[in-house]
């Protein structure tokens, strides 16, 4: 088992036990206001300090990483849940115009980020978490169609796949039984990867105001209400900064320990 993946996994572990357990504690009241003791440095009381309403900055750490945690799974559900039978599909009818249809759709919606995307959503609808799940979702849905598509065509070639066809299964069946099983290692892997970039995405989304509203904890929005008091209170955007950055170490480090460990070539290479 590589380093990689060993400390990745104590990384996002720590984040996400951190998120699990602010459901039935946290060392305060995340959103008790407390404005004589607003702006303090990290101190035996308040280990992470407090904000400019006097808020303890790790109880909102903790509330906030299940904030993003949520709204990034859910993104990456989305995408999967959309984006691979869309690939399976794709690759099935390889040439034809389905497979013109959603490749070309895929593209179209590549041309806007997912910031683009949430503009354009909550111009209608408000922001929000919801729409921020969206968005990311959205975005999401073509990666993993994409992903799919290219390892799917290669499979398509392989002789247990013509073993499959001249048994009489049908595209569906044999995109079920014997592509999906083979392209669950790379799909894991890239789902960790989107699960890191929805971190950041919605920590982006939250920090222009499209994302999750007060009094809802969020890393992205700490950090832009920090951004006016940097000089005098660092702790404000150092730690919620500080959080993020670990959250998406510890993924993309735990999605590139998982391709190591799930790609058999990779293994007899080190061996």
């Amino acid at each position: 088992m590589s380093r990689n993946l060993i400390l990745g996994a104590a990384l996002s572990s720590m984040v996400v036990l951190a998120a699990l357990v602010s459901f039935v504690w946290t060392p305060h009241d995340h959103a008790a206001l407390d404005i004589p003791a607003k702006l303090q440095p990290p101190n035996v009381q308040h280990w992470f300090g407090t904000d400019h309403f006097g808020r303890d900055m790790f109880s909102m750490i903790m509330v906030g990483a299940r904030t993003s945690i949520a709204v990034a799974l859910v993104a990456v559900g989305i995408g999967m849940a959309l984006g691979v039978p869309l690939g399976l599909t794709a690759a099935a009818r390889k040439g034809s115009w389905l497979d013109e249809v959603i490749m070309r759709g895929n593209d179209l919606v590549f041309a806007f980020p997912s910031l683009v995307i949430a503009i354009l959503i909550t111009a209608v609808f408000g922001a929000g978490a919801i729409n921020a799940i969206i968005a990311i979702g959205i975005f999401n849905i073509p990666v993993f169609a994409r992903i799919t598509r290219g390892a799917a065509l290669s499979l398509w070639e392989r002789e247990f796949i013509l073993a499959a066809r001249v048994s009489g299964k049908g595209a569906a069946r044999i995109s079920a039984e014997h592509i999906l099983p083979n392209v669950a290692n790379l799909l894991i892997v890239q789902g960790t990867i989107q699960f890191s970039l929805g971190i950041l995405a919605e920590a982006g989304l939250s920090y222009v105001g499209l994302g999750a509203q007060p009094p809802t904890p969020s890393w992205g929005r700490m950090l832009a209400d920090a951004q006016t008091m940097v000089s005098f209170a660092p702790h404000l955007a150092l730690i919620p900064g500080f959080a993020i950055i670990v959250t998406v170490l510890g993924l993309n480090l735990l999605g590139d320990g998982l391709r190591d460990w799930l790609d058999p070539r990779i293994r007899v290479a080190r061996v």
